[in-house]
């Protein structure tokens, strides 16, 4: 319990932080009830599945989690594989599958990878957060113009399928839409409106229109999914046995992946504004622990979320007894307002996601980056996000992190140096002919291996002397490579000496059997040994 403890210890349990706590638990939970339906229905599940994950998820990792102001529950960078999973195997499916994530989530924090996760880099992430946004906004123009219910697998036969029927719009659910649309943004714009969440102006406004005006062609919760039972249903546990559970792998570790990311991100945004310091690995065991417990109450998978945490924070919100509070709100309305949620037009939840769309892309910070980033993390960035809306998350994720390692590896293998030192005979002052040295600068792996073959080829003397003094690491490749070469030398008559290993290079050098190779005396400390050793000549680097 990471985020009670660390809570505790900074006396923000004390009644002087309960004021504060609450009022911010109870501005985010009213925040999240439309979120959290819009999230579940676009998800493919039923609208109260979304409110049930937010209550237990924001219980959970609230106290379990790695950040004290945390706030969890479904997000819309999950809209796209949740509806894919239930697509092909059911709700249930998504259940197990949400259940397995969890504890992979678990294994990752009690295997403390929260670290290795934070290193994805910048542009895979805008690009496939920004493809996440294109593929909800595209994906909700069926219900915000009241269209024809959709058909095609790919993307590209979704949006076409839209684009030709969108002349069949309904006037008054696009009235509908539209109209939420500016009720969402308009808080952003009126000062006296500045303090009330727009997702809940919007939803109020439309759901008592509609209450009112009772227009028949208008697509509600209750025309599509019925009346929202009141309170938590009774745990139970996902079905499915081992032939059910293994086609589940790749997509629970996609959600868990994807839910590392969030949350973690999340986290960092919450430590900026809260002036806190998460635990990664207790973050990832308390986000596991909170999609092992969701689906058991009938949830979805949860994961941090950037947009509600930064609303707790500038709420007055310092401890996890906000995510509480904001938990405790939700089970409210389901137990108090859920026969009113009938007339919820789901053209104003399309709305509240064309918004949670745009803000999700980032679209001022691709553009940016496209500008003015080097070239190749602009190509991996367009090239994630064009795989992520056409191909598959997973497929767009994979590429990106390959192409930024590959991209990495080539740049780091170009700055590896091997350059000669100038080497002066002390009579004459010319250089020595009979003896040549190299100095190595940077790690020595297996992409910089061809760099070391070339400066040995290239060496035409009786004696070389190869520097190490400049060598942070070497790994298998670099090592065999080296020894390779040394045994050429040898072969065409050339004496090999090194130098300047540090402890863990030599001993390196030794279990690949490199040193029993080299003549006794010819692997020194320092440059000045060795070419004291190779003859009478002072080092002069260039």
């Amino acid at each position: 319990m990471f985020a009670a403890r660390e809570a505790w210890k900074a006396g923000l349990w004390a009644p002087r932080h309960w004021t504060g706590n609450i009022v911010a638990g109870v501005i985010v939970g009213v925040v999240a009830l439309p979120l959290a339906m819009a999230f579940a229905i676009a998800s493919g599940v039923k609208p109260e599945q979304g409110l049930y994950t937010a209550i237990v998820a924001g219980v959970v990792v609230s106290l379990f989690g790695g950040s004290r102001v945390q706030i969890a529950g479904p997000t819309g960078a999950f809209i796209v594989i949740l509806s894919g999973i239930v697509a092909e195997h059911g709700v249930a499916g998504l259940q197990l599958a949400t259940l397995m994530a969890g504890l992979i989530l678990c294994a990752f924090g009690l295997a403390r990878l929260g670290s290795v996760i934070r290193y994805i880099p910048l542009p895979v992430i805008l690009g496939f957060t920004a493809g996440i946004g294109i593929i909800i906004w595209v994906g909700q123009w069926q219900a915000f113009f009241g269209l024809p219910a959709v058909s095609g697998h790919f993307f590209h036969e979704k949006f076409w399928f839209l684009v030709r029927h969108l002349p069949q719009l309904d006037p008054v659910t696009t009235a509908f839409g539209l109209g939420s649309l500016t009720l969402v943004l308009l808080p952003r714009r009126v000062r006296m409106l500045q303090r009330i969440p727009g997702p809940l102006l919007a939803l109020v406004v439309a759901t008592v229109l509609q209450g009112v005006a009772q227009f028949p062609q208008l697509a509600t919760i209750g025309s599509t999914f019925g009346e929202l039972p009141r309170g938590l249903p009774m745990p139970h546990w996902p079905s499915g046995g081992l032939d059910r559970i293994v086609p589940l792998i790749g997509p629970a570790f996609t959600i868990a992946l994807l839910g590392a990311i969030e949350s973690l991100l999340s986290a960092v945004v919450a430590d900026g504004m809260a002036g806190t310091r998460h635990d990664s690995n207790a973050e990832l065991f308390g986000q596991g622990l909170a999609n092992v417990i969701s689906p058991l109450f009938g949830g979805i998978a949860a994961t941090g979320a950037i947009a509600r945490t930064a609303t707790g924070i500038r709420s007055g919100g310092t401890a996890p007894l906000a995510g509480v509070v904001h938990a405790l709100v939700l089970a409210l309305v389901l137990l108090v307002f859920a026969p009113l949620a009938r007339n919820i037009p789901l053209t104003t939840l399309a709305a509240i996601l064309f918004v949670v769309a745009w803000n999700m892309s980032e679209a001022h910070r691709v553009l940016r980056l496209v500008r003015s980033a080097p070239r190749a993390d602009a190509v991996i960035l367009c090239l994630t996000l064009l795989l992520t809306v056409f191909a598959d998350l997973v497929v767009a994720v994979n590429i990106g992190i390959v192409l930024s390692v590959l991209h990495f590896l080539r740049r780091m293998a170009s700055s590896v140096d091997v350059t000669p030192v100038v080497i002066a005979d002390a009579a004459s002052g010319e250089d020595a002919p009979r003896v040549r040295a190299l100095r190595v600068r940077g790690p020595l792996f297996f992409a910089a291996a061809e760099s070391l073959r070339e400066a040995f080829r290239a060496a035409h003397s009786s004696v070389l002397v190869l520097c190490l003094d400049q060598v942070p690491f070497a790994d298998a490749t670099a090592l065999q490579a080296l020894d390779d070469e040394i045994a050429a030398a040898h072969a065409r008559g050339m004496r090999v000496i090194l130098c300047g290993a540090d402890t863990r290079i030599r001993a390196k050098l030794h279990r690949m059997g490199t040193l029993s190779r080299l003549a006794a005396g010819d692997c020194l400390p320092d440059l000045a040994e060795a070419l004291a050793s190779a003859g009478p000549a002072d080092p002069a680097r260039p």
